[in-house]
C-alpha cells in the first residue's frame, strides 16, 4: 500500500496524473473542536477506513472494529468490459455504473472522460445514456462536496439531453447526514455508545467537506434511493442482505429509508447506517445463495454493488495482522470483478488505497 500506519497523514491535492495510482488523503483532527478525539492515524491494516484516533477508539465505540478483514480467495474473477448494446429498453441509451468515489474528484472526471460521458469542460456529452452512481461520494478523499456538486450538475445536463445521471444511497451518505444532524449525540450502537461525529471522523470524514456542506447537499442525499433494478441488474451500494430488513419490494425499501431519514431519529438512523455498513455477504460459500435471496425478492439476474474494495475481495493487500515491512505492494485493479457464481459484480476499485475508480458499461461478460 502507498502508506502504512504511523507514517502520518498525506495532505495534497490529487491531479489527473494520479488517476492510475492516487494516494488517499487523511486530514488530522484539530484539537478543541466538537467530537475531537486526537490525531487520526492508520489502523491495523493501514486502510483509512480502519483509522482510529491515537490508535484507540473512543470508549464503547465499536463500529469500525475489524471493518475490512482480508481473506485471500480464488473465487473472484477479474473481467474485461464487454461490448455492450448501444441502446437499452424503451429507447434508452447504454447503461453505465460508477463505483465508490470517496472525494476523488479528479479521478472521477478522468474516468467519466475516458468513457466519453463528459466533454473536455466536464459537461454531459453522452446524449441519452444512463449513468448510475453506487454511492459513497465523500470521506477519505480530498473533495467530496465537489463530487456531489458535479453529480448534481450532470443529473440536470443528462436529463436535458434525454438521458439521466442518478445516484444511490451509500453508508457514507448516511454517515455524513448523521454527523451533520446529530453531531455528538450518543446513540445506542448495540454494543455500547457511539456518536455519528466520532464514526464520521474515524471513517475518513473531511472537515473541509463539513464546512462546505449546504442544505441543498443534505436534501439531495436524503432523497437518494437505496436499491434500483436496471436491465436485469439489481444495483445497490453494499454487498449485504440487510436491505431485506426494510421491505419486500424495491419501492418498499426506498420508501422505508426515506421515512427513516424524515423522522430524524438518531438511533433509527444509526441502525440504518450500521446495517448498510455490513459487507462480504456474497463472498463466501453461501454467497450465491445470498445473492439469489435478493434477486428472488427484488428481481434482476445480477447484483451490482460497491462498498467492499476489490483489493480486499481478492486478498491483494496485506492482512490486518501483517506488518508494514512484509513487502505489501499497491493493489492492481483494472476492472470490475464478477463472483458468487457470476451473480455479483463488485465495482469498488479501491481508489482510497491506490486502486482505481471504476466507470463501466453494463452488461459485462464473465
Amino acid at each position: 500500500m502507498t502508506q502504512g500506519a504511523g507514517q502520518g497523514p498525506v495532505v495534497r491535492t490529487a491531479t489527473l496524473r494520479d488517476f492510475r495510482v492516487p494516494p488517499y488523503a487523511q486530514v488530522p483532527v484539530q484539537s478543541g473542536e466538537p467530537g475531537e478525539t486526537g490525531p487520526v492515524t492508520g489502523g491495523p491494516s493501514g486502510h483509512p477506513g480502519n483509522a482510529v484516533p491515537s490508535n484507540e477508539p473512543p470508549e464503547g465505540y465499536t463500529p469500525t472494529a475489524r471493518d475490512l478483514p482480508v481473506i485471500n480467495r480464488g473465487d473472484t474473477l477479474q473481467v474485461p468490459v464487454a461490448a455492450a448494446e448501444t441502446s437499452g429498453p424503451d429507447g434508452h441509451g447504454p447503461l453505465y455504473v460508477v463505483g465508490d468515489v470517496h472525494g476523488y474528484l479528479d479521478e472521477l472526471v478522468a474516468a467519466l472522460s475516458e468513457q466519453n460521458l463528459i466533454d473536455a469542460d466536464g459537461h454531459w456529452s453522452a446524449g441519452n445514456a444512463r449513468l448510475w452512481f453506487l454511492g459513497d461520494f465523500t470521506d477519505r478523499g480530498p473533495d467530496g462536496i465537489g463530487v456531489i456538486d458535479l453529480v448534481m450538475r450532470l443529473s440536470a445536463e443528462a436529463a436535458a439531453a434525454g438521458g439521466y445521471c442518478k445516484a444511490l444511497m451509500g453508508n457514507h451518505e448516511l454517515l455524513l447526514i448523521g454527523a451533520k444532524r446529530f453531531g455528538d449525540t450518543h446513540v445506542n450502537s448495540g454494543a455500547g455508545t457511539a456518536t455519528f461525529q466520532a464514526a464520521w471522523l474515524l471513517n475518513g470524514g473531511q472537515r473541509t467537506d463539513m464546512e462546505r456542506l449546504q442544505d441543498v447537499h443534505l436534501q439531495w442525499m436524503s432523497r437518494l434511493d437505496a436499491v434500483v433494478e436496471q436491465d436485469g441488474h439489481l444495483l445497490m451500494h453494499s454487498d449485504t442482505t440487510a436491505y431485506l430488513d426494510y421491505g419486500s419490494t424495491i419501492e418498499d425499501v426506498n420508501e422505508t429509508v426515506h421515512q427513516i431519514l424524515t423522522r430524524n431519529d438518531a438511533d433509527e438512523c444509526w441502525d440504518l447506517f450500521r446495517k448498510l455498513t455490513k459487507r462480504f455477504a456474497f463472498r463466501d460459500e453461501g454467497g450465491p445463495q445470498a445473492v439469489q435471496e435478493l434477486l428472488s425478492q427484488y428481481g434482476g439476474h445480477r447484483v451490482v454493488h460497491g462498498h467492499s474494495p476489490i483489493p480486499y475481495l481478492l486478498g491483494e493487500v496485506g492482512t490486518e495482522d501483517a506488518s508494514d515491512d512484509e513487502g505489501d505492494t499497491d493493489p492492481v485493479v483494472e476492472g470490475p470483478h464478477v463472483y458468487a457464481d457470476g451473480l455479483a459484480i463488485a465495482m469498488d476499485g479501491g481508489v482510497t488505497m491506490a486502486g482505481k475508480l471504476l466507470v463501466v458499461q453494463l452488461p459485462l461478460d464473465k
